[in-house]
């Protein structure tokens, strides 16, 4: 009797049911808590995000079950202890990045690009590495709706990868939530060398012009329009850049500054604790680790170079055809990371020339990219939804 009391004890213990799988995502998760802690890689996205996986792939903690289903005649208060919590985050997947839109439109200024509509073509073309995966997820072998959400890895945009995902690819989604997140948090070592690779001393130490000031009337006309005309063109595109263009409302109008305080704080913070956990324990090791993943993480950062070099080209282009005026760094930060990819541009302008300031020219292409990842989304769940 106290043998059995002692097998069923150690049978009950996580490190008995301690598999491989778990082990190497335990080591990744903490991988990722040094980057974020020591190096301060993002540490907003990634500390919960690492967390999430850490405590996923600790054996019978019970905090996140794959496929789980609600028996019928189980109550609502039985089906939710007996989920676990980081499952009941996942299953509001659906809400969240439209939530996460709703924050970055309270905390962006779409004044940059509103000066200068022409950063808008550096946005584009960063929606460059979205098509590239694309294709190369088919040559991959995955069928169009699973190299759609794939490709929006390249946008750079978690969120719009997760809303996506979940409509086209919902297998898929813990490996592409965690490549995109994982790529976000990881700009300011991804991108450097291909800025450094594609532009030359000369375009590195240009020095742009002050922006003109942009006035509060057409702060507030701006996502009206842009919402009428993107949610008109692309239906779908609407409760991502629907919220994104209220939360920007909520915080350009004068006249809703609890509304935007709270999006941006508040609201901003408990969901992003919530995506950032759940989007961890979706990485759980015997499901996380398979050769679809593998080929997905890959396609992913080839997603992101391209992503980052499609701006950067547009860059070039855009200071050949102004005589010179445009510093192509600030292409590369038309990548939906807002605002690390602008402050990427920032750092590496600064580099080569300490006087230089770019980080306002170059949130320009940033918040097109963020509008640019969206519509691309949306483009694709028309074509493929």
């Amino acid at each position: 009797m106290f043998l059995e009391t002692l097998i069923q004890f150690a049978d009950s213990m996580g490190i008995t049911n301690l598999g491989y799988q778990n082990i190497i995502m335990i080591l990744v998760s903490l991988v990722f808590l040094y980057l974020a802690i020591h190096h301060g890689f993002e540490p907003l996205l990634l500390v919960p995000i690492a967390f999430g996986m850490l405590l996923a792939n600790l054996p019978l903690s019970g905090v996140f079950l794959h496929d789980y289903q609600i028996e019928a005649g189980t109550s609502m208060v039985d089906a939710l202890s007996n989920a676990g919590i980081l499952t009941i985050f996942y299953t509001l997947k659906p809400v969240l990045p439209s939530l996460i839109f709703l924050g970055v439109g309270a905390m962006t200024d779409f004044g940059p690009l509103i000066a200068n509509p022409k950063s808008l073509l550096m946005g584009a073309g960063a929606q460059f590495g979205i098509f590239v995966a694309f294709y190369l997820s088919i040559i991959f072998g995955f069928n169009a709706q699973e190299a759609a959400s794939i490709g929006i890895i390249g946008g750079a945009d978690g969120p719009t990868a997760i809303y996506l995902t979940s409509k086209l690819a919902p297998h898929l989604l813990g490996a592409i939530a965690v490549a995109a997140y994982s790529y976000m948090a990881l700009v300011p070592i991804i991108q450097p060398p291909i800025m450094k690779l594609c532009t030359t001393q000369k375009e590195r130490i240009i020095v742009m012009e002050q922006l003109r000031p942009v006035s509060q009337r057409e702060k507030i006309i701006f996502p009206i329009v842009v919402t009428i005309i993107v949610v008109l063109l692309l239906p779908a595109a609407a409760p991502l850049v629907g919220c994104l263009m209220l939360g920007n409302l909520f915080k350009e109008c004068g006249r809703t500054a609890r509304l935007s305080d709270t999006a941006q704080n508040a609201m901003m913070n408990i969901v992003t604790i919530m995506l950032g956990l759940a989007v961890g324990a979706s990485a759980e090791g015997a499901t996380f680790i398979t050769w679809s993943t593998i080929k997905i993480v890959i396609i992913g950062v080839i997603a992101f170079a391209f992503g980052t070099f499609g701006g950067l080209m547009i860059g070039k282009i855009m200071n050949a055809v102004t005589g010179g005026k445009i510093n192509p760094l600030i292409g590369s930060a038309g990548v939906s990371a807002v605002p690390m990819a602008a402050r990427v541009s920032q750092t590496e302008g600064r580099k080569y020339n300490p006087s230089n300031f770019l980080l306002m020219h170059a949130m320009g292409p940033n918040v097109a990219g963020v509008i640019g990842s969206a519509v691309s989304a949306a483009v694709m769940l028309s074509m493929f939804g």
